[in-house]
């Protein structure tokens, strides 16, 4: 079967003793390489897989990352000296070479939770490669994750077998039978995922978007922009499978509206006229600038300070959660809603509002 050009191009390089210890250490597991194997496979070609480490100590995964095609790059401890940078140079020398000498690899993969590759990430980045982070969460640096395009957790990957653990609670524990409830698996650090931050990161992404866009928005350019972001997300951390079903979910609750795009898969992606809980906060400023213009006599208000006034009466009011920019563009749709008047003051020098009725 023939190469396709437009498939993506992927290196791998594997700081496997980091891999390995963290798996080992905060998951009580040995590293599985099949499922990150699973991972990339779903991206693109595989042509170059590399491994670094001291194998006389990784004997048994050595043997499984064989199985699976990958290099197994020896960096020996002599005479009991303890090396802890030789695998991470030879690594970092690997990838900048191969970035030079074979420029149809579009994406490179380091396997690591080590802050000391973040500058390796920002000079491929730098070179225009996609950089894909991997490392176990709780033994990845805060540091690395933001300076790749896009990072995966092992732990999160499908088909990452993580034995279950027993928690017993008091000495009658001890002696009693095993309660199915109790099966858990290991705990990670990483904080759960809140649903209403993912409303408010699509809504805002997409209005972005669309206020910068030439054309329509597609599914698959929204993705790219929310990793651009957040290189952390995954759709699985909110109970989805893939990016296609997150949005169609948020198309059922009026959160997004989607159209016809270039393939089924691909849709395109646009706020609908009235994003949920839109028209209550325009109400909210109609009746705010009601109150406030009735105390000053009918005198028009002026814009400063105006949101602060409003979180008063809503302290989670924010103009952001409707994709807006700024509050002067919630104020201005407010005025093209019909809810206030807006118009620039030279005395005031700012914007002043009146009740739409007395405009």
């Amino acid at each position: 079967m023939p190469v396709r050009p437009d498939e993506e191009r992927i290196a791998l390089f594997l700081d496997y003793e980091n891999l390995a210890i963290g798996a080992r250490d905060h998951l009580s597991a040995a590293f599985d390489v099949k499922p990150v194997a699973d991972a990339l496979a779903e991206r693109g070609r595989v042509v170059v897989r590399k491994a670094y480490a001291d194998w006389t100590s990784f004997k048994e995964d050595g043997r499984s990352l064989a199985h699976h095609h990958i290099e197994l790059i020896e960096i020996p401890q002599r005479m009991g000296a303890v090396r802890k940078n030789a695998a991470d140079i030879k690594l970092a020398v690997d990838a900048i070479e191969l970035c030079f000498e074979r420029d149809y690899i579009s994406t490179f993969v380091i396997g690591t939770g080590d802050s000391d590759f973040t500058p390796l990430v920002l000079k491929l980045r730098e070179l225009n490669k996609l950089v894909i982070g991997l490392g176990v969460g709780p033994s990845t640096s805060n540091l690395l994750p933001p300076a790749c395009d896009e990072f995966l957790f092992y732990e999160q990957l499908q088909g990452v077998d993580l034995p279950v653990t027993r928690r017993r609670r008091g000495r009658a524990a001890v002696a009693a039978a095993p309660d199915p409830d109790e099966d858990r698996r290991p705990e990670s650090t990483r904080q759960p995922r809140d649903p209403a931050a993912l409303d408010l990161l699509i809504v805002q992404t997409l209005s972005g978007m669309e206020r910068s866009a030439a054309g329509p928005v597609l599914a698959s350019t929204l993705k790219r922009a929310i990793l651009r972001k957040d290189p952390t997300f995954q759709e699985a951390e909110y109970g989805f499978r893939g990016f296609l079903e997150l949005i169609r979910n948020l198309e059922k609750r009026s959160i997004v509206r989607l159209g016809q795009g270039v393939s089924a898969g691909d849709p395109e992606v646009q706020l609908p006229d009235n994003v949920r809980g839109e028209d209550d906060a325009f109400a909210l400023l109609r009746d705010v600038v009601n109150e406030l213009s009735q105390e000053r006599h009918k005198r028009p208000v002026v814009l400063s300070g105006l949101k602060n006034t409003l979180r008063k009466k809503e302290p989670q009011f924010s103009e952001k959660q409707f994709g807006y920019g700024g509050f002067l563009q919630f104020c201005q749709a407010a005025r093209a809603r019909g809810f206030v008047s807006l118009d620039w003051d030279d005395n005031a020098e700012d914007y002043v509002l009146r009740p739409a009725e007395a405009a």
